[in-house]
């Protein structure tokens, strides 16, 4: 096994590959017992040719090496067959390809540019109490709803639903480059409704935080709520490029990949952190791996963005008897970092229906009313928070990301856990006042 040339790849370029890149390239190829070893190098070689693997491309940030970076790669991608760049991302030094193990091979023996290759690994997506749990009714009494601030939500896309009409601004789709705004999954109208739903087929008693903010849609996940590393990664690209012509002030995202490697490293850490950067608040989901330590996803590992995680809020509107659920991610991060940030209702929460879409179809029982369904998971706790964001910022629009972070973190109120359970505790919105 060991005199395998993918094996010996991976050896002497492992700080070159990331943890994933060196698992697929290694398990490329598994003799079988029956096989006769005269075989085994043919039948490797023939796969190394054969099998494509989707990657991501980092290159060092000094001078030009983005720029002689790409040129190198197409030029040693153009000898091989079935081998592609198909993203070139303008915020960060990174190309996503599709590219044979010869490929791969090829470019870490003769490209100098390149820092480090990533596996384009798969992503996963990740209201009826909610908002007065976390108290937005009353800023939302005095007239404080989101009104004029946008909120991008980077997920399964959007489905034109009564609640949101008329403030779905833009929509843009990674995935199937459709123009008119939809969702056939779900999940992303759902968190859109968590946010910015204004309750109007329910008479008021199903919306989000932010009643009057607008909803700008990018879809990066497909039909069964999946996608890759680049697509989510374009998607924020995207945001970061049209954040003026839509007036984009938060992204909220609702999905995530388990965390690999330090957030320095990461590639989807990278570009929320420019992203905000930018000027964008940054929410996301701390995912829904706990109760156990160590489970924070990326990329909410990031030391920046606000990293969410759920609260129980047991169906009702008094705070006193709520707890943190038991399947939101507790830190510490892989770096050793206190996340999340902080906990909002993740459990059984009411909020936008997309007819006929994946979920819809699957979990019929989650139905409420015609209108509607209930979902939990960290995934409806974070557009809460973006919600919450949006609140913020049409108060104080001059705010930073950072100044409205720690405007959030002050109006948590502690619950008397861990801070790698609650963060800085239970986000209530009056305290913004």
């Amino acid at each position: 096994m060991f005199g395998f040339s993918m094996v010996k790849m991976v050896r002497q370029h492992a700080n070159k590959l990331d943890r994933s890149m060196r698992l697929q390239l290694v398990n490329l190829y598994r003799p079988f017992k029956k096989v006769p070893c005269f075989l085994h190098s043919t039948l490797e070689n023939r796969l190394k040719k054969r099998n494509k693997l989707p990657v991501i491309i980092e290159f060092y940030e000094e001078g030009d090496a983005c720029t002689l970076g790409l040129e190198q790669v197409h030029q040693i991608l153009s000898g091989h067959r079935k081998c592609a760049v198909h993203h070139q991302f303008s915020s960060i030094p990174f190309c996503a390809a599709t590219i044979t193990a010869n490929g791969i091979e090829d470019l870490l023996n003769n490209c100098t540019h390149i820092k480090k290759i990533h596996h384009d690994r798969e992503v996963k997506a990740l209201l009826d109490k909610a908002s007065p749990s976390i108290r937005a009714d009353v800023l939302n009494s005095s007239g404080v709803t989101g009104k004029d601030v946008t909120i991008a939500i980077v997920d399964t896309g959007v489905y034109p639903h009564d609640d949101l009409k008329g403030r779905i601004t833009a929509f843009k789709d990674l995935v199937n480059e459709e123009t008119d705004a939809y969702d056939d999954n779900g999940h992303g109208t759902h968190c859109a409704g968590d946010a910015a739903g204004n309750g109007f087929l329910s008479d008021g008693k199903y919306k989000g935080p932010a009643p009057e903010a607008n909803i700008v849609g990018v879809k990066v996940l497909d039909k069964m709520g999946s996608g890759s590393l680049s697509a989510v990664i374009a998607g924020v690209q995207w945001c970061i490029d049209n954040k003026d012509k839509y007036g984009i002030r938060i992204i909220s995202m609702s999905l995530g990949s388990e965390a690999t490697q330090p957030a320095a490293e990461d590639p989807v850490v990278k570009i929320v952190e420019k992203a905000w950067q930018q000027g964008l608040v940054v929410c996301v989901a701390a995912g829904n791996e706990g109760p156990d330590d160590n489970t924070i996803s990326s990329p909410g590992i990031s030391p920046k963005v606000i990293t969410v995680g759920a609260m129980d809020d047991l169906n009702t509107v008094d705070r006193s008897d709520d707890i943190p659920a038991d399947f939101s991610s507790r830190g510490p991060t892989i770096d050793g970092l206190t996340k999340p940030d902080l906990l909002t209702p993740g459990v059984n929460i009411v909020s936008l229906r997309a007819p006929g879409s994946y979920l819809d179809k699957l979990s019929k029982s989650s139905r409420v009313d015609e209108d509607y369904c209930s979902l939990s998971g960290t995934s409806m706790a974070t557009p809460i928070c973006a919600g919450a964001a949006a609140l913020v910022l049409q108060q104080n629009p001059d705010l930073s990301p950072d100044e409205v972070k720690e405007k959030l973190l002050d109006s948590a109120k502690d619950w008397g856990f861990p801070g790698n359970t609650q963060g800085k505790g239970y986000l209530d919105v009056s305290k913004l006042i």
